[in-house]
């Protein structure tokens, strides 16, 4: 038996689930605090936060929490494993590109997108020691490809060492478990693109018993918009400053974390017909799914199907 809740946070859909009933009100009680404090110091939506008072702070270095240093940390290694890929300079393209509030703020707008691609990854100075960032004026960061991930990692080992019971965290679809897993793992739904368990699945759907580590789920069907009569998505070739083309709709990856397994996803949607060669050498299991709905797998992707 498990304990389940889930709510909206961070623009994306957060499932909690536990193994121990008891644990269900503590635990979600420390996850909204988590994802709060993440959401003061990421969100590039809100003028309070930390990673806006950056931009403003014209190219100055700024001391910051423990929490967005940490956020910074996982994303410029992100940067590092996939050469640039995955880029937090990112923010002011997907500004220029229309995606400037949350996603369900967003009207069609009829001016052509600006295009500009990304400063670059090797534009942050991050100092750990002191606990200080410099950004050149005009970098927008955006950290929306990893500090989700991330915080379904810290989360779900804390509340499982905390609370001492199994835990499943997942965020926007970037899933962490810790702890002892029920009998024949996590039920875990893997789809093109996330919903909720309560909601009909959409494309090629695939069931999943995972008993550690984390699963993300990179979508080209997710976060779109429309802009000068052009639909959109937010996977963005930083090199280009613009939503990446490939022939995947959907990269899955199961890997020791949610973090890396964000990373390996979104670095495949944009390294289009390199991404399987890529991912194997990566050492991480994935699926990737064509806009057709083929389905290619790598690294010994895990088809085991577990009864819901």
């Amino acid at each position: 038996m498990v304990a389940a809740a889930q709510w909206q946070a961070l623009g994306v859909l957060v499932r909690l689930v536990v193994t121990d009933d008891e644990a269900l009100e503590p635990a979600r009680a420390m996850l909204e605090a988590h994802l709060a404090a993440l959401d003061l110091a990421c969100s590039r939506f809100r003028d309070d936060s930390e990673v806006m008072a950056l931009e403003r702070a014209g190219g100055r270095p700024l001391r910051i929490s423990e929490t967005l240093l940490d956020a910074l940390t996982v994303a410029l290694a992100a940067a590092r494993l996939t050469d640039g890929d995955v880029d937090p300079t990112v923010g002011r393209a997907m500004v220029d590109l229309g995606y400037d509030r949350d996603l369900e703020l967003l009207g069609e707008v009829a001016a052509p997108p600006v295009v500009r691609p990304a400063p670059g990854w090797q534009q942050i100075e991050l100092d750990a020691v002191r606990r200080t960032v410099r950004v050149p004026p005009g970098v927008l960061v955006d950290l929306g490809a990893t500090a989700k991930a991330r915080a379904a990692d810290r989360a779900a080992r804390r509340l499982a060492d905390t609370l001492g019971t199994g835990v499943l965290v997942s965020l926007g679809g970037d899933v962490r478990v810790a702890g002892p897993a029920p009998a024949g793992g996590w039920v875990v739904r893997v789809q093109d693109r996330a919903g909720s368990p309560e909601e009909e699945p959409e494309g090629v759907v695939e069931t999943l018993g995972l008993t550690q580590g984390g699963l993300a789920t990179s979508s080209t069907w997710a976060r779109r918009w429309v802009r000068s009569g052009a639909t959109l998505h937010h996977i963005i070739d930083p090199r280009l400053g613009f939503p990446a083309w490939t022939p995947w709709r959907a990269v899955t990856v199961a890997a020791a974390s949610a973090a890396l397994a964000n990373a390996a996803s979104t670095a495949a949607v944009i390294r289009a017909e390199r991404a399987p060669q890529w991912l194997a050498d990566l050492g991480v299991a994935a699926r990737l799914v064509t806009r057709d709905g083929v389905v290619t797998t790598v690294g010994g992707w895990p088809v085991r199907e577990v009864a819901a």
